[in-house]
């Protein structure tokens, strides 16, 4: 694979990372503006998420380094899938242990669209879980096939 296309894709996982700490940040500031003590619970669940998130993240750029240097078939990768399957179903497990509070702070706030964005966030994490768990399963799979060969050869 070209290293145009690992940088591009190094790049949109920087600025994905910077847009989520922007936000968070954004979203704290909102919250101590308005004095609302009811986001505090929801800003503990939601800073808690982006800890699996950037090691997701963080994993992503690893899985993207062992591409550049031509070993994306080995155990590094596999480890590396492996840890982001396991950040992404923590992520939903946590939004969905979080949604009873999400749920409180709609009905609080009369915003019915909240409990909408607790589970996109939730649906996408399960999604990014399923794709990183067949890859997994198809890279160690080439690489028993790889072993294989190079034991008959």
């Amino acid at each position: 694979m070209k290293k145009g296309t690992t940088l591009f894709l190094k790049i949109v996982i920087a600025l994905i990372g910077a847009a989520v700490l922007a936000l968070g940040i954004t979203f704290t500031i909102a919250v101590a503006d308005e004095d609302g003590k009811m986001y505090i619970p929801m800003l503990i669940v939601m800073y808690v998420t982006a800890i699996p998130f950037f090691f997701a993240l963080y994993q992503s750029l690893k899985l993207l380094g062992h591409i550049d240097k031509n070993i994306a078939f080995s155990e590094l990768s596999v480890k590396a899938l492996r840890n982001i399957k396991y950040c992404a179903i923590a992520i939903s497990v946590l939004y969905v242990a979080g949604m009873p509070l999400l749920v409180f702070v709609a009905n609080k706030d009369d915003a019915p669209g909240a409990v909408g964005f607790g589970l996109i966030f939730t649906l996408a994490s399960i999604v990014v879980a399923t794709l990183a768990a067949v890859l997994q399963r198809l890279i160690q799979h080439g690489l028993d096939m790889k072993s294989e060969n190079d034991l008959t050869v």
